[in-house]
C-alpha cells in the first residue's frame, strides 16, 4: 500500500505533465501556428452583447467599459450589470453613462452573484452572441475578430456552444504576480489546448468568453447555486452536446491577486467550484453518449486525490524530521523530477505563448518558485474546500452563491 500511495504521488504530476507537453505542441501545430480563419465582410458580422458583472468595481470599471468601447469589431453593445454593490460603482457607472453610446445599465438591487448577474444580462441583451468579460479585465481590441469566425466559419461552425480566449496577467511588480504569469500560459494555457486536442475541457476561462445565446438557453444558462459560474456552464453546454473550444488569439488582459490571502481566497472557490461540479454531474457515467467527458471527469477527480495524498506525505515527512529526527531522501528525489518536468513544461509553454507577447520567456527564471509554493497550497485548498465542495450534494438549488470583489493586485 505504501509502495502505491509513493507510486501515485510520483506517476500521476509526472504523466499528467507529459501528457499536457504533447498535447499541446499537437495542438500547436496543427490548429495555431499556422491557422487562419477565412475572411469576412464585416458587415456580416453578426450583432455581440458584451456582458460585465461588476460587484464593488469602483476601482475598475471605467477603465474596463473604456477599451471595452474601442474594439475593432463593428457591431456590439455593451452590458454592465451592477450586482448590488455597496461602493460609488453604480455612481460611476450612472455618470458616464452619456459618455459611451454602446453602453446600457442593468442595476440588481440585491447581491445575487455572478452567475445571475449574467442571466439578467442575457435577458436584456439583443445579440446572437454573448460575450462576457470580468469587470477588471482589458479586451484586446481584436480579440472578438478571432473568437466570433468560430461560430460562423462553415466547418462546424453551427456545433460551437462557446469559445474561451486567452488571460494575460497586466499587473507584474510582484513575485505571486510573476509566478501567475508562468502558471497562465504553462498550466492553464497548456491544459486547454490538450484538452481541446482530446475533445472536451474542463471550463472556460471566466474573465473572457464568447456564447452562442442558443446555446446558453438551450443548456439553461448558469447555475445559480454555484460558486463557480464559468465551471458550471461550460459542463451544462457539453453535456448538451454543444462544442467548446479554445482561441489562444483572442487575448484578455487581467489582474490578479498578489496577497497570499487574496490568492488563497481566489484558489479556494476554484477548487470549491470544482468539487462541486464534479459532484453534480457524477450521472455522466449512465449515459454513454457521454462518454468524452469521462476522461475530464477522471482527471479533475484523481487531481483531488493527489493533492489529498500530497498533503498526507507532507505531514509524515515533517513528523518523521522533527519528532524522529529521519530524513527521507526519496522522497525529495521525487520532488526534484517531478519539478524537472514542472519548468520543461513551462519552456514549452512560453516559447508557444511568445508569439502572443513578446519578452515573455524570460519569467522562466520565476516558474521555479510554482513547485516550491503552490503545490503546498493547492494541497491545503483541497483539503479546506472538499467539506464545502461537499455541500453540494444538500444544497437547494435555488440558492444565491453571492460574491464579493476579489483582490485585484497591490496598486489598487
Amino acid at each position: 500500500m505504501k509502495n502505491i500511495f509513493v507510486l501515485f504521488l510520483f506517476y500521476y504530476p509526472l504523466v499528467m505533465g507529459i501528457i499536457w507537453i504533447i498535447g499541446s505542441i499537437i495542438y500547436y501545430t496543427k490548429k495555431e501556428r499556422n491557422h487562419n480563419f477565412p475572411e469576412f465582410n464585416r458587415e456580416e458580422l453578426p450583432f455581440v452583447s458584451l456582458l460585465i458583472p461588476a460587484h464593488n468595481e469602483e476601482q475598475t470599471i471605467e477603465d474596463t467599459i473604456r477599451y471595452a468601447s474601442k474594439l475593432n469589431y463593428p457591431d456590439y453593445e455593451i452590458i454592465v450589470i451592477n450586482d448590488g454593490s455597496k461602493d460609488r460603482t453604480l455612481d460611476i457607472l450612472k455618470s458616464i453613462v452619456d459618455s459611451y453610446p454602446k453602453l446600457r445599465i442593468v442595476n440588481v438591487v440585491d447581491n445575487k452573484g455572478k452567475a445571475n448577474a449574467l442571466k439578467q444580462g442575457v435577458l436584456a441583451s439583443k445579440g446572437e452572441f454573448i460575450a462576457t468579460i470580468d469587470s477588471d479585465a482589458i479586451l484586446d481590441p481584436d480579440a472578438l475578430n478571432y473568437v466570433i469566425p468560430h461560430f460562423i466559419t462553415p466547418h462546424n461552425g453551427e456545433r460551437v456552444g462557446a469559445v474561451t480566449g486567452n488571460p494575460r496577467i497586466r499587473n507584474r511588480t510582484s513575485l505571486l504576480s510573476k509566478i501567475q504569469i508562468v502558471e497562465y500560459s504553462s498550466i492553464i494555457g497548456l491544459i486547454k489546448r490538450t484538452q481541446r486536442v482530446l475533445g472536451k475541457v474542463m471550463t472556460v476561462s471566466g474573465v473572457f468568453v464568447v456564447f452562442r445565446k442558443k446555446a446558453l438557453l438551450d443548456a439553461g444558462m448558469w447555475d445559480t447555486d454555484l460558486i463557480t459560474d464559468d465551471i458550471g456552464v461550460s459542463w451544462k453546454l457539453q453535456r448538451d452536446f454543444w462544442d467548446i473550444r479554445y482561441e489562444p488569439k483572442a487575448l484578455c488582459w487581467m489582474l490578479v491577486p498578489e496577497s497570499i490571502k487574496g490568492i488563497w481566497k481566489q484558489r479556494l472557490r476554484w477548487t470549491q467550484g470544482g468539487i462541486e461540479v464534479i459532484l453534480r454531474h457524477r450521472d455522466i457515467f449512465f449515459d454513454w453518449r457521454q462518454r468524452r467527458l469521462y476522461p475530464v471527469f477522471l482527471e479533475q477527480v484523481l487531481s483531488v486525490l493527489w493533492a489529498i495524498c500530497w498533503f498526507i506525505s507532507t505531514l509524515i515527512f515533517l513528523y518523521r524530521l522533527i519528532f524522529i529526527h529521519e530524513y527521507i531522501m526519496p522522497t525529495m528525489w521525487i520532488g526534484n523530477y517531478l519539478s524537472i518536468i514542472c519548468l520543461l513544461q513551462f519552456s514549452v509553454a512560453l516559447y508557444i505563448e511568445r508569439n502572443y507577447e513578446k519578452g515573455i520567456l524570460k519569467f522562466l527564471l520565476w516558474g521555479i518558485w510554482y513547485p516550491i509554493l503552490y503545490w503546498h497550497i493547492n494541497a491545503l485548498l483541497v483539503i479546506m474546500a472538499l467539506p464545502k465542495g461537499l455541500m453540494i450534494l444538500k444544497k437547494n438549488k435555488k440558492q444565491f452563491a453571492t460574491w464579493e470583489s476579489p483582490d485585484r493586485g497591490l496598486h489598487l
